[in-house]
């Protein structure tokens, strides 16, 4: 979306001076939606989840269908957020919808959970999975010292950084690119475990639901971590703008995309189990993640050593995608006053959005010291449920607002109904089952209170801090050679804002932005 022929130009004219309005044109079909979907959902999650819903289903039957149920109940989500997108059509996802029914305080919630916590999570997991993957040639018969795995795990991240940071176009071609090793992977593990059920081992399918864990607490567990894999599922509702005839292909694109996803997990999982025991896949689970690496010794050892860059090479992908998503969510805020500025500007040459490219590698740093990566899942999984639920609860507000309004798609009231019912419920169960963990999950999400108050509601600051964050503003800008996203006129001219106007003045400030990632490098670590 970074080339020209992605916005159209409408003219309009203000106080004599005509300016040009860009929008997003309407492109994607069908196909190229099924595209999108099902490239943002298949990621790290296939090669590090299996483990964590084993662990916590503790039977093989069981587990399987705990892959079902999420990929369930993710296309009945995707259907109620495909109404949400075609009643507000707005990029922006749950932060547009839950501005448009309740206004600047829950959707800054919803900002603040989806950026900070989600995306932060979500980085930190993954570069963590990356560099477990990434250092199993260096340890193959041991346990990874946990240091390296988070030494690793930051290189990975500062490189992503790195690219987001000079340029849009290789960030965009890391997709592309990285996007292979998914592919093969997935094809590898899928055709030898076929081939391990053709000839006859199905030992773990014997008694497959000997063990079964029925605890309700348990069962969310284990929900979470298969969820977790289906993260992506409304990626599409942040391009409504962009669809062909949204009404009819929103749902189209849904019922294939995650019928597709979800045989394809079912079919992994029964790969695994085909080579490995349960037994065994629990075990990679105590020091590793990596079970695509303990599948491939087995199945095929002969090209073993290439599964970990496969994997590797899916996973950083992985990273790159959210790094750049998350990053331009900043922008839909900033619009609203709901971000700080800074988080809003882009470098003046590459166009990059730097500042909230670093705080997101900061957060995703931060998050890395949780000691055990299926906590991070599930605190990935515990924060998306909450924001579904605010965002299905603003459609039933505004059905019962807008009663008469009449849209392309609509679905029955009992489908959104179940489907808040359901995620609350299961929320519920988790925090029943981990209390102490809920309650600072839901201390981290409801800080954003008191910092919509401290930024957003507090009018009338004190004049000192007013200039704190002006200066600091300012000083930034200089660092990163950051301006604000203008609005172009058709006479070639533009006027920056008060902030803005000192970095005109600069050249490339490649020094001071060596330097300033060394600081943060150096105080990280």
């Amino acid at each position: 979306m970074g080339g020209g022929s992605d916005a159209s130009e409408v003219p309009s004219s203000a106080n004599g001076d005509e300016k040009t309005v860009v929008r997003m044109s309407e492109e994607i079909g069908v196909l190229q939606a099924v595209s999108i979907v099902f490239g943002a959902i298949v990621g790290s999650g296939i090669f590090v989840s299996p483990v964590g819903v084993l662990r916590y289903s503790n039977s093989v039957g069981l587990s399987l269908i705990m892959w079902v149920v999420p990929g369930l109940f993710s296309m009945l989500g995707a259907l109620v957020y495909a109404e949400l997108g075609v009643r507000i059509p707005k990029s922006g996802g749950e932060y547009a919808y839950v501005l448009e029914a309740f206004g600047g305080l829950p959707a800054f919630v919803v900002m603040w959970i989806t950026f900070v916590v989600i995306g932060g999570v979500s980085c930190a997991a993954n570069s963590i999975v990356f560099a477990e993957y990434m250092l199993q040639p260096v340890y193959p018969n041991c346990t990874i010292p946990g240091p390296v795995v988070s030494m690793i795990a930051l290189c990975g991240l500062m490189l992503i950084c790195a690219i987001n940071c000079y340029k849009v176009k290789w960030a965009t071609r890391v997709a592309v690119i990285f996007s292979f090793g998914k592919i093969v992977a997935l094809l590898l593990i899928i055709g030898f475990g076929l081939y391990y059920l053709a000839t006859g081992h199905v030992e773990s399918f014997h008694d497959a639901f000997e063990g079964s864990n029925l605890s309700p607490g348990y069962l969310a567990l284990a929900f979470y971590q298969g969820f977790w894999a289906f993260g992506g599922w409304n990626s599409l509702n942040f391009l409504v703008e962009e669809m062909k005839n949204p009404g009819r292909n929103l749902p189209l694109t849904i019922g294939i995309s995650l019928s597709l996803v979800t045989g394809l997990y079912v079919l992994t999982n029964i790969a695994y189990l085909a080579v490995l025991s349960p037994y065994e896949m629990l075990a990679t689970g105590s020091g590793s993640s990596a079970i695509a690496v303990v599948f491939a010794k087995r199945a095929m050892p002969w090209i073993s050593m290439l599964m970990p860059v496969f994997v590797g090479a899916s996973v950083f992908g992985s990273i790159n995608g959210q790094a750049m998503s998350m990053s331009r969510l900043t922008y839909t805020g900033a619009r609203e006053g709901h971000m700080p500025s800074i988080l809003a500007m882009i470098h003046h040459c590459n166009l990059t959005p730097i500042p909230a490219i670093l705080i997101l590698l900061v957060l995703a740093v931060g998050y890395q010291f949780y000691s055990d990566l299926f906590a991070l899942i599930g605190l990935a999984g515990f924060a998306f449920s909450s924001i579904a639920a605010l965002a299905v609860t603003a459609l039933l507000y505004l059905r019962y607002k807008e009663p008469t309004l009449k849209t392309s798609f609509q679905l029955p009231i009992f489908f959104p109904i179940l489907f808040l019912a359901s995620d609350l419920f299961i929320l519920a169960l988790t925090i029943y089952q981990q209390p102490r963990e809920s309650l600072s999950n839901v201390i981290l999400m409801l800080a954003a209170v008191p910092i919509y108050w401290l930024g957003v509601s507090w009018k009338n600051k004190p004049k000192s801090f007013q200039n704190f964050i002006y200066k600091g503003t300012i000083f930034l800008q200089k660092v990163f050679a950051c301006v604000p996203l203008l609005q172009l006129t058709r006479r070639g001219k533009s006027t920056p804002s008060r902030c803005s106007t000192s970095i005109y003045k600069l050249r490339k400030h490649f020094i001071s932005q060596v330097l300033c990632v060394s600081l943060i490098t150096n105080f990280v670590l």
